[in-house]
């Protein structure tokens, strides 16, 4: 069965291919289209769908629109209602909902070929579980969902019993964890449901002195539902006019709201495993790309395991949609690689250099070579592979940089243009993660904390955020080869096992996906060293 997953309504668009019960290909939409994000989350831009990622998937696969034997898409809006009715104020939600009926036209328009009457809508949040449950490694597991909104609610718990979901319970719209969250990022002057992220960094340069006044309005119900609305965010501090400095006022605010989301986490995670009985938990929704509480949730929680879809937010529901319909007439495998984007051949590499008339060298050992210049303290733009699908750069589309310089933190922000107060993260070969961090291992994914040791924090203070702890990526030599060679090269000469890591781009553009864009990357940015497939690109040479 050959299914294409597609999420288009709010933000985050994304496709992603499944064929006999395998995902062959996932990929977002602003990896083609170059804005970041893919859309700006209104009504307005409901209507535009993932084009370039579905095609490419297509392509990728050998297959056209016609070969389908489904396209699930991940929005019911049968189950929508009126906006006022759901306690939302947007007076132009109906649009939104008007764009998802006609969604098969709108596909089989983009699509040709395609049969709009194979189209399938999937409700948001059954996409969600679909994309943490049956893609994780826990055949039987229980599923929390937790983002800003659905049609009509912004929470999901239940379980999966070989393959097959059952719902708990869910939390009706207003009340909205990712939707407070969300209102957060944008008193503290940042980009609601984008730059969330930032609002997590800060939190660590806080105290959480508001958490009472914020938990009157931003707590579980005890049964498996919460209140997550109300706060009066002036009256606790002052907005902040974006480009603005921070004050310290911000970052407790940040603190305290952090530990509020953390605290109703935790709470729904006992009611669920109180109701189910399983001992892994998996998680999506935009919430669970919140590092810092899953963490906690490792660590105080009530489940063995914990599993987090690592394209979380809204493009995992493409490949949860795709795995949801296929999952109804045949098995499906367990998601083992977020190696899901294009790729280019070495000769198809070559030929994009040549094109540009750089020149360029081919070492023997790529991951030698880039070992040689991190452990000069050169930063290098790192394009190998396919591209990541979700929100992490995972040793496919980096940066790297030597983890033993504190400067290299306020280094590598500042070739990217990011605040100052944003973290980077190690990656670590897996069977040495446990001598410098502590937290769940492996972390493959990069999605959740570690506590640095303190033997090692003095070593690699470049990747140490300020609380002492580092957002880690462990790396196994059989999955990626490439990438633990490459580490093992630094060691060989640095004595440290680590590597810092951050995403190939710069701010406010999507992550690096083409070739040609990893060029004008490393022409624009102040990076010593490209390593474009097998092949070396020298700042001093090109540009002497």
């Amino acid at each position: 069965m050959r299914v294409l997953g597609i999420n288009a309504l709010f933000h985050d668009p994304a496709a992603a291919l499944v064929v006999d019960g395998k995902t062959v290909a996932a990929a977002e939409e602003e990896r083609f289209n170059r804005r970041k994000h893919g859309k700006r989350p209104v009504p307005f831009s409901a209507w535009e769908l993932p084009e370039l990622a579905a095609r490419w998937c297509l392509e990728h696969a050998g297959l056209t629109p016609a070969d389908l034997d489904a396209v699930a898409y991940s929005y019911d809006p049968g189950l929508a209602r009126p906006a006022e009715q759901m306690g939302l104020s947007d007076p132009w939600d109906w649009l939104r909902q008007d764009y998802a009926r006609r969604a098969p036209g709108f596909l089989a328009e983009a699509l040709p070929g395609l049969d709009p009457a194979k189209v399938r809508f999937v409700p948001h949040h059954i996409a969600h579980a679909a994309s943490a449950g049956p893609a994780s490694p826990h055949t039987d597991c229980a599923v929390l969902v937790l983002d800003g909104r659905g049609e009509c609610a912004s929470q999901l718990a239940g379980q999966y019993t070989g393959g097959r979901l059952t719902v708990l319970t869910t939390q009706p719209l207003p009340q909205s964890l990712g939707l407070f969250y969300e209102d957060l990022t944008e008193h503290l002057g940042f980009l609601r449901s984008s730059d969330e992220y930032k609002v997590m960094a800060l939190a660590s340069y806080g105290t959480p002195r508001f958490a009472e006044e914020i938990r009157a309005c931003v707590h579980a119900t005890g049964d498996g539902g919460f209140h997550a609305s109300g706060v009066p965010w002036s009256r606790l501090a002052p907005p902040r006019t974006p480009g603005t400095p921070w004050a310290p006022e911000h970052a407790d605010l940040a603190a305290s709201a952090q530990r509020c989301l953390e605290d109703t986490v935790l709470d729904l995670a006992r009611w669920l495993h109180e109701r189910s009985g399983h001992r892994a938990l998996t998680l999506a929704g935009g919430v669970a790309l919140n590092c810092v509480a899953n963490s906690r949730l490792y660590r105080e929680g009530p489940f063995d395991h914990v599993w987090v879809q690592p394209a979380a937010g809204d493009a995992g529901t493409a490949l949860g949609a795709a795995l949801h319909v296929a999952g109804e007439s045949e098995h499906t495998a367990p998601m083992t690689t977020v190696a899901l984007g294009r790729d280019w051949s070495d000769e198809q590499l070559r030929a994009v250099l040549e094109d540009a008339s750089l020149p360029y060298e081919e070492p023997e050992d790529i991951a030698a070579a880039v070992a040689e210049e991190l452990a000069q303290d050169g930063v290098v733009a790192w394009f190998q592979g396919r591209g990541e699908f979700g929100p992490r750069a995972l040793g496919h589309r980096s940066l790297l940089a030597h983890p033993g310089r504190a400067e290299n933190l306020e280094r590598l922000n500042a070739v990217k243009g990011r605040e100052e107060f944003r973290p980077v993260a190690p990656m670590v070969l897996a069977e040495r993660a446990a001598e410098l961090f502590e937290g769940p291992l492996p972390s493959p994914y990069m999605l959740f904390v570690h506590r640095v040791a303190e033997e090692w924090r003095a070593r690699i203070p470049a990747v140490v955020h300020v609380d002492g702890t580092a957002r880690v990526q462990t790396v196994d030599r059989d999955t990626e080869p490439l990438v633990a060679r490459m580490l093992r090269a630094f060691e060989k000469r640095t004595g440290l096992p680590v590597v810092v890591n951050t995403s190939l781009n710069t701010a406010g553009r999507p992550m690096v996906d083409h070739p040609r864009e990893a060029l004008e990357c490393f022409g624009s940015a102040p990076v010593d060293l490209l390593a474009l497939g097998p092949f070396l690109v020298r700042r001093s040479k090109a540009f002497s």
